[in-house]
């Protein structure tokens, strides 16, 4: 397959993912944590692995190993960060009644990272086939327990069940929007540039967003597990770097 179909098939089944956040109904709040922490230290690993075993090599294999790509992975973080200041972006992976951010701020605050993550997957499969199937699990791993706690906390914010699903696959679509811009620019600019950009935002949501979400559990029992997880997260990506 070529690159655009690519782009089209991990865009839509990205998107699908929201329709996980409906799992959410099923579980107790009181079960909320012990299934979802662990997930967020899953996927905390697998953000940070994918970006320091693949975006960070393939990003100085394409534009050599300079400052400049260093640049773009510290203004990938700079610029997560401020997302993160002025719209107080909550990726909400906390149990329910803590912080609730409001329905539609995080509605346009998903969208809007839907759509870098949708530009930097559509640059990575045009950069390489391999690299974008590796981003795009990587960026899953993280939207899974993300869409489970955006949905959970729509819903018991008040949001009507089906208005809560729509919505939150609605701003899931901004990830294909954002891969096809993609490969518009990829003859007009050098999409390169994003891969890094890309890790950066992997590398702020891993150790900002993610990481103290798991020293929230006082329990010693839990604080094993979720670091395995994180660990195991790592370990996964390494292995994968490994042997490709």
């Amino acid at each position: 397959m070529g690159a655009l179909v690519w782009i089209v098939v991990a865009g839509l089944a990205m998107s699908a993912i929201a329709l996980v956040g409906s799992a959410a109904l099923l579980i107790p709040d009181r079960h909320f944590s012990r299934i979802v922490m662990p997930l967020v230290g899953l996927a905390a690993g697998a953000l940070l692995g994918g970006a320091l075993f693949h975006m960070l090599p393939e990003s100085i294999a394409a534009l050599g190993n300079n400052l400049a790509v260093f640049a773009w992975v510290g203004l990938g973080v700079m610029v997560f960060h401020v997302l993160e200041q002025f719209l107080h972006w909550h990726h909400c992976h906390r149990p329910m009644g803590q912080h609730r951010p409001l329905g539609y701020l995080i509605l346009a605050a998903d969208g809007l990272h839907n759509f870098v993550g949708g530009v930097a997957v559509g640059s990575a499969f045009i950069v390489d086939i391999r690299l974008g199937i590796v981003t795009w699990l990587v960026a899953a791993a993280h939207e899974v327990p993300q869409e489970i706690g955006d949905f959970g906390i729509l819903v018991h914010s008040g949001w009507n069940v089906r208005h809560a699903l729509a919505y939150n696959v609605a701003s899931a679509l901004t990830f294909p929007i954002g891969g096809l811009l993609a490969y518009w620019l990829a003859g007009r600019v050098d999409v390169a540039v994003l891969i890094p950009f890309a890790a950066g935002n992997f590398i702020y949501i891993a150790l900002a967003d993610l990481l103290p979400e798991l020293t929230t559990s006082p329990a010693p029992q839990r604080k094993i597990t979720h670091t395995a997880c994180f660990a195991g997260g790592l370990l996964v990506l390494w292995a994968i770097a490994a042997v490709t």
